[in-house]
């Protein structure tokens, strides 16, 4: 047995302290460890808060508050391997709270320290995973952008693309897809060659970084170079290809959304065309099979779901797959929510064609192709999703004429019509908006629609809730207007009732349209009438008053339409519309042509208002009954009405001078007076009532009469009749009451005397109040038999003369002659006109002077005359107010040469001289005629 020999332990030195296991339940105190001087502990301590903040976001905060983030910035730019990775894990991780971010972009050296992590020279695959992330969270805001792309963050980024860790990949396509927001990093990822490593990722084995890859492609597209790069590097076929692949369908949406954007060129479209990829994408829309069935064997053979398919990527600390939740939250923060399913690759595949179909070269080419087919047969699709975007797409289309054609000639127009009545607003306001372009100067698709009683729903649909569905109706309605059988048929269907709500809407666009479909369809008497008896005119004229350019024209347009009868453009003037209009006039930045013609319009058609306003009558302006001159009036004043100048007192203002020429019905009637009630028996106690019904129909006969008279002549009635009517009543009436009183009691005969006095007492009320409203009759003007003796000699002498110009001569002295003759020039002054005028006012007591008698008249008053007596000779002239009682005619007169042979010319205009040497022709630029016009 051998010898024990003793082991030699040294102790250990003095000065060294011995090792101490801590553990520690609070993340403070790993918060303090972060500054210890040891590697170990500091890397120790980074795993540990990693693990923490990994849980959940309140630790992320709570990290936050306890300043964590500046110790484990300054451990990331470490140079110990260990503790950068733990540092950039924590901090990567950390960066998913918004408040993290707000922090880092506060501090200048945080996001060039993450971009100094993505240099692939790091050769730590797990920081640039981490460092990458990091960025891609930073990256949701457009100021750290800007940092990231001026501290050149793009370059690293593109290079990690081709990373052999797939989770490299993933978190540098995501920061990228971010990036490509911003219009200077689209450029940056072209000119670092990043569509090569993008596009080859679409053959990843992971889901998420296709569908981020996509994202990219999509986002990166919207730049016009970025497009062309494309198409050289036949990406565009690689696309194709990968939407021929049915494994990878879950991002067919996602690759139709890139599809669409490079279809905004008319070179990718044509290099489409010429590659079959146009016939592989209409296969696509117009695959039949159910969604349900399709979706379900594509589960099948994946053996699960999509969420299964897309296995996760993120690797946990010890280097493994992650589960579930961390794929999730990382594809939350892809920037898309699509759910990749059959109808939603139809719904984007529609809207790829309607964003290409914006330009006119791409619609032909799309014609070409014969795209209206198969969003034809996607109307008819379950999806009402699909349905909408269909009809977009026809919508947008048919922009094209011939696009409008095919649609008619291939049955577009049977499902089209069906959807108006379907109850989802988007899919109306679509359907509403593509019937809208297809009746766009197309008559034949107006009389198909209305052929498939597409009519009624169309009317129906201007009451809709959806102010766009409204609008578009108003404008396929509008569209088929132009159509004079279709026009009469929707009239018939109460088109203008219906027209009526859209004038009162808040929307401009709506506003817009109805006014305009109100003006299409209000050019017969029956539709302003309608118009008029629905209080359509009130919200028509309130459109006036829009700040909106195109809904005042369109308003005015209408009033112009619908102020051709008379009835009408009174009633829009009670309502305010002219003074509107001349408002409007005086702006420098409202008026428009649609303005004048309106004003021009209201004025035609009240030429009172005409005259007062714009003291001019044209030769195609006719003077008729009811005529009246109130003066010239300012711009802006409110034009008054006859009656209102009846009612008021005569004052010393300017006469009001009117014209009429009613023949005045004179009736004859003789006074009748009521008999005397004929004695009754003091005792009997209904002779009282009696006697009132007797002279209650006296009355009631006698307002009759006094109502009638106003109507036709009454002949004499012989008083015999009424006395013995009379009788008769009270006669029955007496023996009816002896007989009760034998069998009544003395208080049921005064219960029945006080019930029968209170019935003929309401009943006389009733008629008194019948009587009343029949009886009030608006003021009349006073009745002018001169003007109508007038009439008769013009029409006796005048009219049989042979040529014009004696006709005129002629006139002119019959005017002259009937308003006081000749006046030498220079006595105007000493013409005593006033005089004579005040007393025809205090005779008849009003402001209203009938223009017959006025016996001393100078211009203004004859020139009215003239003008009144020459439009019933069928004698073209003007009427003109000029300035101090100044007014003159002017007339075209043509020479009269009795030479055969001898050349003709056009009439040449003169002023009528009814004051000095009554009807002498004044050449209108003659210097007579212009002091004849001036004082």
């Amino acid at each position: 047995m051998g010898k024990k020999v003793k082991k030699d332990e040294k102790p250990p030195p003095d000065d060294v302290f011995d090792a101490l296991l801590v553990e520690s339940r609070q993340a403070a105190t790993v918060v303090l460890m972060l500054n210890s001087p040891e590697e170990d502990v500091q890397s120790k301590a980074c795993e540990a808060i990693y693990k923490f903040v990994d849980k959940c976001e309140e630790n992320k905060k709570l990290l936050l508050d306890l300043n964590a983030m500046d110790p484990l910035l300054r451990l990331m730019q470490g140079e110990d391997h260990t503790v950068r990775r733990h540092a950039t894990m924590a901090l990567g991780v950390m960066c998913q709270h918004p408040e993290v971010r707000k922090c880092l972009r506060k501090k200048d050296t945080a996001i060039p320290a993450l971009i100094h992590l993505l240099q692939p020279e790091v050769g730590d695959l797990v920081v640039n995973e981490f460092a990458a992330l990091a960025v891609s969270y930073m990256a949701t805001e457009f100021s750290s952008k800007v940092t990231i792309f001026d501290n050149g963050g793009i370059e690293p980024l593109v290079k990690l693309l081709s990373s052999v860790d797939p989770d490299v990949q993933k978190n540098s396509i995501e920061a990228l897809a971010q990036m490509a927001l911003d219009y200077q990093a689209r450029g940056s990822v072209r000119e670092y060659d990043g569509f090569p490593p993008i596009l080859e990722m679409l053959k990843s084995e992971y889901a998420i970084i296709q569908k981020l890859a996509l994202l990219a492609l999509d986002r990166l597209m919207q730049d016009v170079e970025n497009r062309s790069h494309l198409r050289e590097m036949e990406g565009i076929s690689k696309l194709l290809d990968f939407l021929a692949k049915p494994e990878w369908s879950d991002h067919h949406v996602m690759v139709i959304m890139v599809i669409a954007s490079l279809l905004e060129d008319f070179e990718s479209l044509e290099h489409m065309k010429e590659s079959g990829g146009l016939k592989k994408l209409v296969a696509l829309i117009t695959d039949q099979p159910a969604p349900e069935e399709e979706a379900k064997s594509k589960g099948d053979k994946k053996g699960g779901s999509r969420a299964g398919k897309k296995s996760a990527v993120v690797k946990d600390p010890k280097g493994k797959k992650g589960g579930d939740d961390e794929e999730n939250k990382e594809t939350a923060q892809g920037g898309d929510s699509i759910i990749p399913t059959l109808p939603d690759v139809k719904m984007c595949a529609a809207k790829a064609i309607a964003r290409c179909a914006r330009n006119s070269e791409n619609r032909k080419m799309l014609h070409e192709q014969e795209a209206e087919k198969m969003l034809i047969i996607l109307l008819t699709h379950e999806s009402p999703d699909v349905q909408a975007c269909a009809s977009q797409a026809i919508g947008v289309m048919c922009e094209n004429l011939s696009c409008q054609d095919s649609v008619r000639e291939w049955e577009g127009l049977p499902p089209l019509v069906k959807l108006l009545a379907t109850d989802n607003t988007e899919v109306k306001e679509a359907v509403t908006l593509a019937l809208a372009n297809l009746t766009s100067s197309n008559i034949p698709n107006c009389q198909e629609i209305v052929n498939l009683n597409g009519l009624g729903p169309l009317i129906s649909a201007l009451s809709d809730k959806r102010e766009e569905v409204v609008a578009n109706a108003a404008c396929v309605l509008t569209n088929m207007a132009q159509d004079e059988a279709l026009r009469a048929e929707a009239q018939n269907k109460s088109v203008v009732f219906g027209l009526i709500e859209p004038l009162g809407s808040s929307n401009t666009n709506v506003q817009s349209k109805a006014a305009l479909a109100v003006s299409a369809f209000a050019c017969d008497a029956d539709s302003r009438a309608e118009l008029r008896e629905n209080d359509g005119l009130e919200p028509l004229v309130m459109l006036l008053h829009s700040g909106n350019d195109e809904v005042r024209r369109n308003a005015a347009w209408a009033v112009t339409v619908a102020g051709v009868d008379e009835p009408t453009a009174t009633e829009i003037c009670n309502l305010g519309g002219l003074e509107i209009l001349q408002q409007i006039q005086l702006s420098s930045t409202r008026k428009s042509p649609f303005i004048d013609a309106a004003l021009e319009r209201l004025l035609d058609s009240n030429l009172s208002a005409k005259y007062a306003l714009t003291g001019n009558l044209s030769q195609m302006n006719l003077i008729e009954n009811g005529f009246y001159d109130p003066g010239q009036l300012k711009p802006g004043t409110k034009f008054r009405t006859l009656e209102d100048y009846l009612e008021e007192p005569l004052n010393d203002k300017r006469p009001v001078f009117f014209i009429t020429a009613k023949q005045e019905v004179k009736v004859e009637v003789k006074e009748v007076k009521p008999p005397s009630p004929p004695p009754t028996p003091s005792k009997s106690p209904l002779s009282s009532p009696a006697s009132s019904t007797s002279s209650f129909k006296w009355k009631g006969l006698k307002n009759k009469l006094k109502r009638e008279v106003s109507r036709e002549p009454i002949e004499k009635t012989d008083e015999s009749d009424y006395k013995s009517e009379s009788k008769i009543v009270s006669g029955k009436a007496s023996k009816a009451t002896k007989q009760d009183s034998k069998s009544k009691s003395k208080a049921q005969r005064e219960k029945e005397e006080k019930q029968r006095e209170e019935e003929l007492a309401a009943q006389l009320q009733r008629e008194q109040e019948a009587i009343a409203e029949q009886v009030q009759k608006p003021l009349e003007p006073p009745f002018d038999s001169n003007f109508v003796k007038f009439l008769e000699d013009v029409t006796d002498k005048i009219m049989p003369l042979v040529s014009t110009k004696e006709q005129i001569v002629a006139l002119a002295q019959f005017v002259s002659e009937k308003m006081g003759g000749a006046i030498e020039k220079g006595q105007l002054p000493y013409f005593g006109w006033e005089l004579p005028l005040s007393q025809v006012r205090f005779d008849g007591k009003t402001n209203v002077v009938p223009i017959g008698k006025v016996k001393m008249g100078i211009h203004t008053h004859r020139a009215l005359l003239f003008k009144a007596l020459a439009d019933r000779l069928s004698i073209g002239c003007t009427l003109t107010r000029g300035q101090y009682n100044r007014a003159w005619n002017e007339v075209l007169v043509a020479e009269e040469n009795e030479e055969a042979g001898a050349p003709k010319y056009p009439p040449s205009p003169f002023i009528v001289d009814l004051i000095h040497e009554p009807g002498r022709l004044l050449p209108v630029d003659s210097h007579e005629a212009v002091a004849y016009q001036k004082i």
